[in-house]
């Protein structure tokens, strides 16, 4: 059970200095749609959840709220940041980019923003790739193009070595826009900066396409990934519509967390099933998939198909073994394998089958964010600054129960969001296509 303590921010040290923007929270107190920066934001949302704790109220599990303050560690105008993305590409990217270095640049004063090249290989000297200059005329309409203007790279270097090469910079603030392993290597650098007694800040801003990040709300990028993906399931259904005993068959995003295909799959109502890493499901048996499929073609002519790229894992015999460079379990293709089990099975039967598979996850991942995302990546860009002057560190910024927060990176790693088969998501699914409660 999280605790009060699990949800404290570290902090640099005392803020000492006015703020730029004291101006605008200047006489604000918490109300439905703010939250002062002396309040907390309660972690439960239900009476029961909170009540589950049994200690007063000043005691339960809060967070400390997003957004400007009145005072500052870090001296407006007088302060260098750096910026690194990393890992694998999502839609946004760029304006949580642009987003930073306009809000330093407007509110906080700052001129000199360099961005660190291909990942956390940037930061490593040895590879060679020097840091860019980021300024506000050349991230002006980086918004309208997809992937990351900084280039992006897997794996892990040394913390120590980041570090030194932070120091050798004068950097003070670092924001690290990455998923689960990048955000774990940026609570590392921020270890090392505390044991070496360095003020150096380091702030996350969460970024997982699967929505797989745990207590910061939807992921940036995720709405827009499951619109695309919506459009994908919509052409499959045309595909298998159009032919006798037609399947189509769409293979989405979600090595551990199947969110984009519930939530891409309820965008249109097109999908008879969804299968996620959350809820196993057998392929054989009057119980199984493929005869539920089956059935499903014979009553109504066609069906569709949505799989998540984590989902049966363990029907494969031949799944890989090993990890690829973010330290993610390498997985087996499951859309090729069920694509040849549905053959198969037809096949065994006699009868005539059109299979359409579609893969579109690159497609989906690349490109320019949509305006919703962008609005929420804008946001989140503004929150993680205002953190990062505060001489907050070893956190990501997020929203929970709508209101913005900030989040110790240990808790945020501490689980993976999953899609709950006793959740309301789930529900909601069953109740879109129909399919069997279980297929086993």
């Amino acid at each position: 059970m999280v605790t009060l303590d699990d949800l404290r921010v570290r902090r640099l040290g005392e803020c000492r200095h006015d703020s730029t923007l004291a101006k605008y929270v200047g006489g604000r107190k918490t109300n439905e749609h703010y939250v002062d920066e002396d309040d907390r934001v309660l972690f439960d949302d239900t009476i029961e959840l909170l009540a589950s704790h049994g200690l007063p109220l000043g005691q339960v599990p809060t967070l400390e709220p997003g957004g400007p303050r009145r005072k500052l560690y870090f001296p407006p105008g007088a302060t260098k940041v750096g910026v690194v993305t990393c890992g694998g590409l999502c839609p946004g990217l760029n304006d949580v980019i642009r987003g930073l270095v306009i809000e330093l640049k407007n509110h906080y004063g700052i001129d000199d923003v360099v961005g660190f090249r291909n990942g956390y290989a940037g930061l490593n000297p040895a590879l060679e790739y020097p840091p860019i200059e980021l300024t506000p005329e050349r991230v002006s309409k980086i918004n309208t193009q997809g992937g990351t203007i900084l280039g992006t790279s897997r794996g892990a270097q040394d913390p120590e070595i980041m570090v030194d090469r932070l120091v050798e910079l004068g950097i003070d603030i670092l924001f690290v826009i990455g998923g689960d392993g990048s955000i774990r290597g940026a609570s590392k650098i921020a270890a090392v900066a505390r044991g070496r007694d360095l003020p150096l800040a380091v702030i996350g801003i969460p970024k997982t396409i699967d929505n797989d990040i745990p207590y910061v709300g939807q992921s940036f990028g995720f709405q827009t990934a499951f619109t695309v993906a919506a459009q994908s399931i919509a052409a499959a259904q045309v595909e298998a519509q159009s032919a006798i005993n037609g399947v189509g068959l769409v293979k989405l995003m979600g090595r551990y967390a199947g969110f984009i295909a519930c939530y891409a799959a309820l965008a249109n109502h097109h999908a008879d099933f969804v299968l996620i890493p959350e809820v196993p499901f057998a392929l054989h048996g009057e119980s199984g998939f493929l005869a539920a499929l089956e059935r499903r073609v014979a009553e109504r002519g066609s069906a569709v198909v949505v799989v998540a790229e984590g989902a049966g894992q363990g029907l494969m015999t031949d799944a890989q073994t090993g990890t690829d460079a973010s330290g993610n379990r390498k997985l087996g293709d499951i859309g090729r394998f069920l694509e040849g089990e549905i053959v198969g099975h037809y096949a065994s039967i006699g009868r005539e089958l059109n299979l359409k598979y579609l893969k579109p996850g690159y497609s989906i991942r690349s490109v320019p964010a949509k305006a919703h995302d962008s609005v929420y990546c804008v946001r989140l860009a503004q929150a993680a600054a205002h953190a990062g002057m505060a001489g907050r560190t070893d956190m990501v910024v997020g929203r929970r129960h709508n209101r913005f927060v900030h989040v110790p990176i240990d808790i945020v790693v501490s689980e993976r969001n999953e899609v709950a088969p006793d959740g309301d998501l789930w529900l909601s699914v069953l109740e879109s296509t129909a399919q069997p409660l279980e297929m086993r």
